[in-house]
């Protein structure tokens, strides 16, 4: 509930943010144009954006003839959580990791890579892909692209008044070092914000993930295994289209310090800190053990 209510929040800091920069540097007309541009581009990413990532991460669509143990450990999971059976990928990477997109749970694919599969227990791996389906189940696709949009909009006001200068709404020119100054630092807010929205949903999704696989300690020991595999390992796809990392359960291209403020996902060792702690409180559905 608490990471529900910080989504809101910082989804109406956003909506807050776009409203006085695209005030400030462009007036009425300016902000409608900045988001009407930002809409059109988002939009055609959360309808396709299941197509693109699927192709760009070279996954392999498997059935319960293809992968029989993976597919079936998906549908149990998928019925626990009352969802509608997802498309379901295999990636031939041993980096090891797994995603979901979809732009709803009628529409939803989850993906895990051939590595992950190798290193991780099935408990492991059912925690794993409980987590992806919390994601699908909480529509994260959806709130992730009206994140970006509005991130978006505000990049585009303040390119505009990069090269025009900012303009109040009866047209009057703003004081150009005031101007230039919310043109730079509004879309680093932007960007901060909608980087926390997105820690928000991993440790929500971290959260129902444990709750549909009954086994938090389950998860916790998975994010720990996967961060340890994949230090050094390459992941080829990613590498190829970073735009895909932050889809992942752990971003491969994540970067510690400062650079933390501007990841898509919270630090491992805090992720595996809530999920013990769920452990020890048992405050989630039982179901029977799993080898």
């Amino acid at each position: 509930m608490f990471n529900f209510a910080k989504t809101a929040i910082l989804m109406a800091a956003i909506t807050a943010l776009f409203i006085v920069v695209g005030g400030m540097l462009g007036g009425e007309q300016g902000m409608l144009m900045a988001l009407l541009l930002a809409v059109g581009m988002n939009f055609f990413s959360y309808w396709f954006s299941d197509t693109m990532v699927l192709k760009m991460t070279n996954a392999q669509q498997v059935d319960e003839r293809s992968a029989p143990q993976f597919y079936a450990l998906v549908k149990e999971l998928a019925d626990r959580a009352g969802l509608p059976m997802p498309k379901v990928f295999l990636i031939d990477e041993d980096a090891p990791n797994a995603f979901a997109t979809g732009r709803n749970p009628e529409n939803a694919s989850v993906a895990a890579t051939t590595g992950i599969l190798k290193i991780l227990s099935n408990r492991e791996l059912r925690g794993v892909m409980a987590h992806e389906l919390a994601h699908v189940q909480h529509r994260d696709i959806l709130i992730s692209t009206v994140a970006a949009t509005m991130a978006g909009a505000i990049s585009a006001l303040a390119n505009f008044a990069m090269f025009f200068g900012g303009r109040d709404s009866e047209g009057r020119p703003h004081n150009p070092i005031a101007s230039l100054l919310v043109a730079i630092l509004a879309p680093i807010a932007a960007s901060l914000i909608q980087m926390s929205i997105s820690r928000a949903r991993e440790y929500e999704a971290d959260r129902g993930g444990a709750e549909i696989s009954a086994d938090p300690e389950a998860l916790a020991h998975a994010l720990e295994k996967i961060h340890n595999y994949a230090q050094g390992m390459p992941f080829r796809a990613v590498e190829q289209h970073p735009e895909t990392a932050q889809m992942m359960i752990l971003n491969p291209l994540s970067a510690g310090g400062l650079a933390q403020l501007f990841s898509t996902h919270p630090p491992t060792e805090e992720r595996v800190g809530r999920l013990m702690a769920m452990a020890k409180t048992g405050s989630y559905p039982r179901a029977n053990s799993v080898d």
